[in-house]
């Protein structure tokens, strides 16, 4: 399936990598799936797939927003990991947090070692992408009937982690949304909307990292690395103007608004292409 992909690769040009850095970085974090955006742009306007290693570039661009923007949670999960090794009670929620991380990057990351060639297989099936839009606009839809106040860190459990583990495996599938399957997991199993928001997006670190090391079984060259670089810039820029005011709408609990979005694009994939 490599071969396969790496015979549609091409050297892309500046105004395609910036293009495509734009997409990367506003459909990654927003819940509109941004495989499917891919998908629909590859299809429609006979795109070929960027080389691996624009790729890679593009995905750590976004980790890094993610890593930035969250530097304080971040900062805080290490203290708490260190006040747990010393057997100190300083930080528990954060330590909390963290095992609650790993524990849910599990069937994620066993859903991408086994599932990911079939899950990848949905790209040449632009309409059935367009299907999974409408699917992550309807779960959307239903996150408006979402609790207002729900759980904290320190009533989180090991179930919630397992659940929402599984929604980002399941999101490998072009057209459904990572973050809007995580963040809507967390909202039905009860979490409060700003643990949702934040445990979905710190969750995304070991999954985009998982991800892209994957990537590197293809990476054979570095051709093309000054778009690389800029690509990976604006994604990143993009990225941590699109966190805060995500961020905002989820705490107001507005998320289902993105489901008009998702249902109109995915009815539009699967009329045009």
């Amino acid at each position: 399936m490599l071969k396969e992909r790496e015979q549609r690769r091409h050297k892309i040009s500046l105004l395609q990598s910036i293009f495509l850095a734009v997409v990367q970085g506003l459909t990654e974090f927003l819940p509109i799936s941004s495989s499917g955006h891919l998908v629909f742009f590859q299809s429609l306007f006979g795109l070929k797939e960027p080389p691996i290693f624009f790729d890679v570039m593009l995905h750590l661009g976004t980790l890094l927003s993610v890593v930035v923007y969250f530097r304080k949670d971040i900062w805080g999960i290490i203290k708490g990991i260190a006040s747990t090794l010393r057997r100190k009670e300083e930080n528990r929620e954060e330590a909390k947090l963290f095992l609650w991380i790993i524990m849910a990057s599990i069937p994620t990351g066993l859903m991408g070692v086994f599932f990911k060639d079939w899950f990848e297989s949905f790209f040449s099936k632009p309409k059935l992408v367009g299907g999974m839009l409408i699917l992550t606009g309807l779960i959307l839809w239903l996150t408006r009937w979402a609790k207002k106040e729900g759980k904290p860190i320190g009533r989180m459990g090991w179930l919630d982690a397992i659940l929402i583990g599984i929604a980002q495996g399941v999101a490998i599938i072009p057209g459904i949304s990572r973050s809007g399957a995580t963040i809507s997991t967390g909202l039905f199993s009860g979490l409060d909307r700003e643990l949702s928001g934040k445990f979905s997006f710190l969750l995304s670190i070991p999954a985009i990292l998982g991800a892209t090391l994957l990537e590197f079984k293809g990476f054979d060259t570095v051709s093309g690395w000054e778009n690389a670089l800029i690509g990976s810039a604006v994604a990143f820029g993009v990225g941590i103007l699109v966190l805060t005011p995500l961020i905002k709408i989820i705490k107001m609990g507005k998320m289902f608004n993105f489901s008009y979005y998702c249902c109109g694009m995915g009815i539009l994939m699967i009329i045009l292409v």
